[in-house]
């Protein structure tokens, strides 16, 4: 433990990594625009200078802590000084903020009005360049880049992708794809997290909100919703709600109010996937089958496997997403002349995850020829439909999803939390459903904050050998591992996004520090207070398979490989 003086005041600290989080746990909030905790020092910024006692100036993010230094965080001269980096920044950068996706909601923004930036004395001389919309999930602006390189440390760093890189050097310096592609065409995985840690405008979720307004205006078309487990604990964030707890009734009370005909809970085809997936994996244990078996629900991780790792998507599990079985299903109930009363089916998906834009487009993703989810909507699109529409979110009524796909166990509601899918099918595979017996499953080893957890059950005379994966880089080693010989996996389930859906790039990002735990506990606390908590035990779903789905299951729930 060492002490150090910061402003005057003598603050202890222990293992914190650089002084910036020293200075941070005093209650000091000095500016940053490239640091980000989970990714490594860059200090590019320098927003976070500090001075000591000798006149010194050093960037905080990048400096050691030691016993005894003294410094200060807000004298005149560093005042001075990063208002003139803000404005050094905002003389080369797009200056439409009225017009900005990011308006109200970017670090740059927020700066120039702390820092008292009222001019820009600097001309912008820099090339307009064009949009990149060329992704499915995500729009980058080039013009709107402060080159903190966040976005290419969370591709590099966190997924293991590198889609992105800075190319040139000095005043050329710009982030690109290789070659300067679009990003579509990149083995760019449509995660968003590179979004999630932009601090401007530069990578913006690409937004379906006006096709989907039009399409609540046509009297002739009937529009449904489905809503994912992840959504319901992120959505209150922005009306000032507790944060992780859930506000699925509101959700659904909104839509509604909105002018969505229906509005179904996507955990509802969660239980779904449980059922086929482990009816697959058995399959493929007993009759040796490809494994180890690997989860298909997240499609970062799907879109990963397939243009890093094809010898290996035979692995990935032939069931469809929950989304693409709820999309599909209710595509098909509505084909019923009777049911669909003229009217044509537009399917709306509320996710927290941006590559779900990208896998809807996926050829396996259409049934019949036609694709199965029209539009994805985010979280975040969410909220800015909801404050468009003039809704008081923190005051409605709640209100039920609708039948006959609106009823979820909570195995179905966990899918959004790594760990979640694994544990929903350990559910199913045991006989007893009893509380001792879902307890001891939840301490098998699925939860928890380590990136790779790895563990093996016994079933039916038999040791199963299951890995779970939090963060695409975290993937890497696990292949590694058994291209080597190291391990011997059975099951095998990653979720792109470290903590799971529950901070998939579609989230609102504004939400304050411990959000994923907060969240992960926040689905975990719906678990519980579900009237059913294994899969099997969805009497609705029950329904489907005996009256709906006969001679249908595999049309509707898997798909013919990738």
């Amino acid at each position: 433990m060492g002490i150090m003086t910061i402003d005057g005041r003598k603050v202890e600290f222990t293992d914190e990594k650089n002084v910036l989080s020293v200075i941070r746990k005093a209650g000091i909030n000095v500016p940053t625009l490239c640091y980000q905790p989970e990714l490594s020092i860059y200090g590019a910024c320098r927003l976070c200078t500090v001075e000591d006692e000798r006149g010194k100036l050093f960037a905080s993010c990048s400096e050691i802590p030691r016993d005894g230094m003294v410094i200060y965080t807000n004298t005149k001269r560093l005042k001075k000084y990063r208002k003139m980096i803000v404005e050094l920044l905002l003389g080369a950068h797009c200056r439409d903020c009225t017009l900005c996706d990011k308006s109200g909601n970017c670090v740059l923004q927020d700066l120039a009005y702390r820092l008292g930036v009222k001019e820009v004395r600097y001309e912008n001389t820099k090339e307009e360049q064009p949009l990149d919309g060329s992704s499915y999930s995500i729009i980058r602006d080039p013009n709107k880049c402060v080159l903190c390189g966040n976005c290419v440390r969370a591709c590099r760093e966190l997924q293991g992708v590198e889609a992105l890189g800075i190319a040139f050097r000095g005043t050329e310096a710009t982030v690109m794809p290789a070659f300067n592609k679009g990003l579509g065409e990149t083995m760019c995985v449509g995660c968003g997290q590179c979004r999630v840690v932009c601090p401007t405008g530069a990578i913006t979720i690409r937004s379906d909100i006006d096709a989907v307004w039009d399409a609540l205006e046509d009297p002739d078309t009937r529009v449904i919703a489905q809503i994912a487990p992840a959504v319901r604990v992120a959505a209150g964030d922005a009306f000032g709600l507790p944060k992780g707890k859930s506000s699925m009734g509101k959700v659904v009370s909104a839509l509604h109010q909105m002018g969505f005909d229906e509005v179904y809970d996507t955990g509802f085809s969660a239980d779904l996937t449980v059922m086929e997936e482990s009816a697959e994996f058995l399959n493929r244990v007993k009759n040796g089958g490809k494994l180890p078996l690997m989860t298909s629900c997240c499609p970062a991780w799907v879109k990963f496997v397939v243009d890093q790792y094809p010898d290996y998507k035979d692995n990935i599990s032939t069931c469809r997403s929950p989304q693409g079985m709820l999309s599909a299903v209710a595509k098909e109930w509505y084909r019923d002349p009777e049911r669909a009363e003229g009217k044509r089916t537009v399917m709306v998906s509320f996710m927290p995850c941006t590559a779900k834009k990208m896998e809807i487009k996926r050829p396996n993703s259409f049934t019949k020829g036609e694709q199965d989810t029209d539009h994805v909507l985010t979280t975040t699109e969410l909220v800015r439909m909801i404050k468009s529409a003039g809704i008081d979110f923190a005051n409605m009524e709640c209100e039920e999803p609708d039948i006959p796909f609106g009823m979820a166990s909570g195995g179905g509601k966990i899918f959004g939390v790594t760990g979640g899918v694994t544990e929903a099918v350990l559910r199913h595979l045991v006989p007893a459903h009893d509380t001792e017996t879902l307890k001891a499953i939840s301490e098998f080893g699925m939860r928890g904050e380590e990136a790779i957890k790895e563990f093996t059950i016994q079933y039916e005379g038999t040791d199963i050998n299951i890995c779970v994966v939090s963060g695409l880089a975290n993937a890497h080693e696990v292949f590694r591992r058994m291209k080597a010989g190291e391990a011997n996996y059975h099951l095998i389930e990653v979720m792109a996004c470290k903590g799971g859906c529950v901070m998939g790039g579609g989230q609102p990002v504004k939400a304050g520090e411990c959000v994923k735990s907060v969240r992960t506990e926040g689905l975990y606390e719906v678990d519980t207070e579900s009237a059913i908590k294994v899969s099997d035990d969805n009497a609705d779903m029950e329904k489907l398979y005996a009256e709906f789905l006969n001679g249908k299951t595999h049309e509707l729930l898997h798909n013919e490989g990738y």
